[in-house]
């Protein structure tokens, strides 16, 4: 299933039901007077969280949606019927925008639970309604209101406890891969991730949930590579896993330049609480390995876990780690 996170969609409400001019007309019954319905309310729409959705892309097929109008009103003094009111699904994490993409209208964080966005339109009154002592048969009736329309961006922010970061080719799909069911796709190139991607992590009795979104490259603040454009995947997260190759030149530059864009994104993400992991460390050894976590430490003030995805070293203590970070978040 492609996987979209940003969709503009139209939502209207349903127009209420015109009123009815309508007279009693019964065989021996004289000046029976007006007896026109009102019109029924149009329907609401709403917007409903769903655990089971993990992407927009129904919305790339479907950007309309308006609910049923309210019926008109009938002879005999009947309301017409009430419009039904219309749910449109998200997946739990979306934000409802404005039109202008920033006004923040609603935040979907609460699975099964409908949230009005529209209400419909009022149903316009039958002539009965304006019977009085000085206007015994009125023709007067009004039609139903009209419902509410606007344009709204959808945009959707996973739910996941821990969010893997680093530079594309760190090692990061791979890592989802072994802690997790998740089937990734994994390759020996950059940018192999293209979207981001949810696993759920077992620590002990306790499962958490990991995002893996691709990679970040120096000028990602400005739009190099795939951006900062994923990042928001990673803002509701506990904490940020930030995963650095051990077999480059210079990891500790690695782990600034990836720092410096997180930093630019905003405080949301530059002030998780982290924790860091050279990976790859089956391909250096031991020894090479702890001399590259030393020179790393003493470069950034930051102790690293050494972890190998290949042999499982390291990633066990790591996970306990994390899992103990989300507990007090």
């Amino acid at each position: 299933m492609k996987f979209l996170d940003e969709a503009k969609i139209y939502v209207a409400s349903g127009k209420g039901g015109a009123g009815c001019v309508s007279f009693h007309r019964e065989k021996y019954v004289e000046f029976g007077g007006p007896d026109g319905g009102n019109g029924g309310r149009g329907g609401n729409l709403y917007f409903r969280a769903i655990n089971d959705l993990n992407t927009l892309i129904d919305f790339r097929y479907t950007q309309h949606f308006r609910a049923n109008g309210g019926q008109g009103g009938m002879g005999r003094n009947k309301t017409g019927s009430k419009g039904e009111d219309l749910i449109v699904n998200v997946p739990v994490g979306t934000e409802i925008l404005d039109e202008d993409g920033e006004t923040l209208l609603l935040d979907m964080m609460e699975p099964d639970k409908d949230f009005l966005f529209l209400r419909g339109g009022d149903g316009g009154f039958g002539n009965a309604h304006y019977k009085s002592s000085t206007n015994q048969a009125p023709r007067k009736s009004t039609p139903g209101w009209p419902g509410e329309e606007r344009a709204v961006w959808l945009r959707l922010k996973l739910i996941a406890d821990i969010g893997l970061v680093g530079l594309p080719n760190a090692g990061k799909s791979t890592f989802l891969s072994v802690v997790s069911a998740a089937k990734p796709k994994v390759a020996d190139y950059p940018f192999t991730t293209l979207h981001p991607n949810l696993g759920v992590v077992k620590a002990g009795q306790k499962e958490f949930v990991v995002a893996d979104i691709p990679g970040l490259i120096e000028g990602a603040s400005d739009g190099q590579g795939l951006g900062h454009r994923f990042l928001a995947h990673v803002e509701r997260t506990s904490a940020l896993l930030h995963l650095i190759d051990i077999t480059q030149d210079d990891p500790a530059k690695a782990y600034k330049t990836v720092r410096a864009e997180l930093e630019k994104y905003g405080d949301t993400i530059g002030g998780r609480e982290e924790v860091v992991a050279l990976t790859k460390s089956d391909a250096l050894g031991e020894e090479l390995s702890a001399d590259q976590a030393r020179i790393f430490e003493e470069e950034t003030g930051i102790k690293p876990y050494v972890i190998s995805c290949l042999s499982g070293e390291g990633i066990k203590p790591m996970i306990f780690t994390l899992n103990d970070i989300i507990q007090k978040a």
